[in-house]
């Protein structure tokens, strides 16, 4: 880190973080560490010393955050108002400039902090595992995800309701691009403040939309708030295409970058449902698997309402009335990425329609069958090769009427890159996918044993594919 380098939260100053203090821990056990995402930030050649002594002590590093800032937010849960938000059991720990963009390091699980809400401010080891899985799984499936950065087992016996307890803890790092939420504009909206709301907005661009500095004052938060609502766009329909299920859908859970982030009761789609649902709380299915898209979408239109009080005259279905053509563009190229397959067709109209074509049978026929929806994109790669078809789990399945509508469909397409179509990964009868029964069967000689040894090969298995979907 340059020394003539300060953190840009610091811009925004004292009105949006409080400073705060970590925990202290009795235990420091390392049960994780992304080497690949520390060289991202020029911190992959740490010892383990250091590397303990910044992430389990959270000792500052040289040059960067000062004293650990819990971020002040609100923002709907299930669509209620709660004022009562902000980080309350981690913090944002440091701040990266790479040469392509600003990354944080922020926490889970780190302490107590103003906002903890009479919580101990703790993250169990469980909450930990089932995190760096899902962000793991979700980068190799090409999703725009945070990386989880380091894991720490703390030492220390946690009582949840919604796991047997006690239970271990442990805390977390990740790194994200922005840990500003739609819930942190909306916070300053509850507060009638304007003007940091304008400040908020001119961080945001300088920060994260540099593209957008031309433009001024409603024009730029305009633009913003329609850039936002974009890469809103993409991020809800690469979870479609992954099969995931986010499960708690807050405006605090969504950041302005467009990246997912914080994963509690997510789910992976055993077969394509609808109205499959992650939470076990989520007792209308607000969040399930269908409602995802016109969740955001809610989402955003919150978003645009918090910068209303700063900008009264924004015409927010002006500016979002383009989600839905965007959300429907983006599952386009998503399933194409996913199934490695490029449209040949010139004429916009006849390419549309070919792509709706596709994503039309392709459900359809999943719904049909139960299809394993991991198992028949994978099936699915590169057009459905007819040996790979044969030697799928579900190969019968391809062998029925109700596959013909899709498979002339898939004939009309071509390979996009051979050299993905002939990679290793293909060459298995199975997909790699990441169901509940197999969380818990990862997590069980974690917690009777000690035994990592499971999610150690869980993670070569996943790690063995990427870039296949990017």
């Amino acid at each position: 880190m340059s020394s003539s380098f300060s953190p840009p939260i610091y811009e925004l100053g004292p009105d949006f973080y409080d400073e705060v203090l970590p925990a202290r821990f009795p235990k420091a056990i390392l049960r994780y560490r992304n080497q690949s995402a520390a060289k991202q930030i020029a911190l992959d050649q740490l010892s383990d010393e250091q590397w303990q002594k910044h992430f389990w002590a959270f000792e500052s590093l040289p040059g960067n955050v000062k004293t650990p800032l819990a971020l002040r937010y609100h923002g709907h849960q299930f669509q209620t108002y709660n004022p009562q938000l902000g980080d309350g059991r981690g913090f944002l720990f440091a701040q990266f400039q790479t040469p392509t963009r600003l990354l944080d390091l922020g926490t889970k699980g780190s302490g107590q902090t103003p906002y903890s809400r009479n919580g101990d401010g703790r993250l169990t080891l469980k909450g930990a595992f089932r995190e760096i899985l899902a962000t793991e799984l979700l980068e190799s499936y090409g999703v725009n995800t945070s990386k989880t950065f380091s894991v720490f087992e703390t030492g220390e016996s946690l009582e949840r309701h919604d796991e047997p307890s006690p239970t271990r803890a442990g805390v977390l790092v990740r790194l994200s691009h922005s840990h500003i939420r739609f819930g942190t504009f909306q916070r300053l909206a509850f507060l009638q403040q304007s003007e940091n709301i304008k400040k908020l907005v001119a961080y945001c661009v300088k920060h994260f939309y540099p593209s957008l500095s031309s433009y001024q004052d409603q024009e730029q938060a305009a633009m913003f708030l329609q850039t936002v609502s974009q890469s809103s766009a993409h991020l809800v329909a690469s979870w479609m295409m992954a099969g995931f299920v986010h499960g708690v859908l807050n405006t605090d859970n969504m950041n302005i970058t467009g990246e997912s982030f914080d994963y509690g009761p997510y789910r992976f789609l055993p077969t394509y449902d609808p109205n499959f649902t992650a939470a076990y709380f989520d007792h209308s299915g607000l969040y399930c698997f269908g409602r995802q898209p016109a969740s955001v979408l809610w989402n955003l239109y919150q978003l645009g309402g918090a910068l209303k009080v700063a900008y009264p005259d924004l015409p927010l279905d002006e500016l979002l009335n383009g989600f839905g053509d965007d959300f429907n563009y983006e599952i386009h190229q998503q399933l194409l990425k996913r199934l490695n397959l490029r449209n040949p067709l010139q004429e916009p109209s006849a390419i549309q329609e070919l792509n709706v074509d596709l994503v039309s049978h392709l459900f359809q026929f999943m719904e049909k069958e139960k299809c394993l929806f991991e198992q028949t994109i994978f099936d699915l790669h590169s057009g459905g090769i007819t040996e790979r078809l044969g030697r799928s789990p579900q190969g019968g399945l391809y062998q029925k009427e109700s596959f013909k509508a899709l498979q002339d469909t898939l004939e009309c397409f071509e390979i996009a890159s051979e050299e993905k179509a002939q990679h290793p990964y293909f060459q298995q009868p199975k997909a790699c996918a990441l169901l509940i029964d197999e969380l818990e069967s990862l997590w069980k000689p974690i917690a009777d044993n000690d035994d990592w040894a499971p999610f150690e090969e869980k993670l070569a298995e996943i790690r063995s594919f990427r870039g296949v979907y990017s």
